[in-house]
């Protein structure tokens, strides 16, 4: 049987791996890369692509720029290519009808979540929020509605507490890019059928926001080291201290939770110079390891500390640190 011929569509950090198995895949003919365009970045705004268009570059791969998906001349351009699927990684772009019904086979989408749980724009943050035992990525049939299609499969993999959003992503997208030579051939050799998920166990996500890194001091220990962790690096778990020399913010970048220890929320429990642990709502308190001082570069927590010479800290409660 012919190799079926993949075109695909991405632009996200987690999409890297599989643009990169498909490029070098034996079992796959592989058609081609859309991703978004190149975006102001950075205080001189100068134009950066997107990871996916990055790393095509890296391969001398011609990645296609695309400013509307839907486009009719896109459109155009995918039809002269022809492909058979169409798989889609983190592109941050809705595509319609007249483009899923373009490849021969299928359109796949690979999701970052155990469907029908946490569809939407941030189910690596939120599965890690809500403390979940495992995550996965899921090969699904792409329909209009978000992430509702039916499922071909999803491979899973535990987590152990100790992960970020940032790490989490790039071993998701390698653990995806392993499964994507043999999901694919399998869908189109017609021995893998998608089985519709089931609506009524859905969950949903939202895009994060800057604000949501807020940390609530009045929260169970284990909830915010999850924020530090599933924050990270974006947007960062932030906090207020407040000492003699005035009022500053840190996001914390590594945590432990230290379940031992107690007092009211937000009271600095640390009883020498060089630890920083607060305590939280229940749950004990968090051992601050290491902080990133408002524009400023990461640093053992213990440095912080010392540059505040001894000084009485405190970690106000709400958290009232800048948006």
């Amino acid at each position: 049987m012919d190799k079926p011929k993949v075109y695909f569509l991405g632009s996200g950090e987690i999409a890297v791996p599989v643009l990169r198995a498909l490029v070098k895949s034996e079992k796959l003919d592989f058609a081609g890369v859309g991703t978004q365009i190149d975006r102001p970045a950075g205080r001189k705004c100068r134009l950066v692509p997107t990871p996916v268009g990055a790393a095509a570059q890296e391969l001398g791969i011609v990645a296609d720029k695309v400013p509307s998906v839907n486009a009719p001349e896109y459109l155009a351009h995918l039809r002269e290519l022809a492909p058979d699927i169409i798989l889609v990684v983190s592109f941050g772009q809705l595509l319609k009808q007249e483009l899923l019904d373009l490849p021969s086979c299928a359109c796949v989408n690979i999701h970052a979540s155990i469907l029908p749980s946490y569809r939407g724009a941030s189910p690596i943050v939120s599965a890690m929020l809500a403390r979940e035992p495992e995550v996965g990525m899921t090969f699904m049939e792409m329909v209009l509605a978000l992430d509702a299609g039916p499922v071909y499969t999803c491979v899973t993999r535990k987590l152990n507490g100790g992960e970020t959003a940032g790490t989490l992503e790039v071993e998701m997208g390698e653990m995806a890019a392993e499964a994507t030579d043999d999901v694919l051939c399998s869908i189109f050799s017609g021995k893998l059928k998608s089985v519709p998920q089931d609506d009524t166990q859905a969950t949903f996500c939202r895009k994060i926001k800057k604000a949501d890194g807020i940390i609530d001091w009045s929260a169970d220990a284990l909830d915010i080291d999850a924020k530090v962790r599933a924050y990270f690096p974006w947007p960062g778990a932030k906090c207020t201290v407040v000492s003699e020399k005035g009022t500053s913010v840190i996001t914390i970048s590594k945590c432990k939770v230290r379940p031992e220890a107690s007092g009211f929320p937000g009271e600095f429990l640390s009883a020498d110079k060089k630890s920083m642990i607060v305590a939280c709502g229940s749950g004990g308190a968090i051992e601050i390891l290491e902080v990133i001082p408002a524009g400023g570069r990461s640093m053992p927590a213990a440095a912080f500390r010392n540059g505040m010479r001894g000084a009485p800290l405190a970690f106000p409660l709400p958290c009232s640190c800048a948006q």
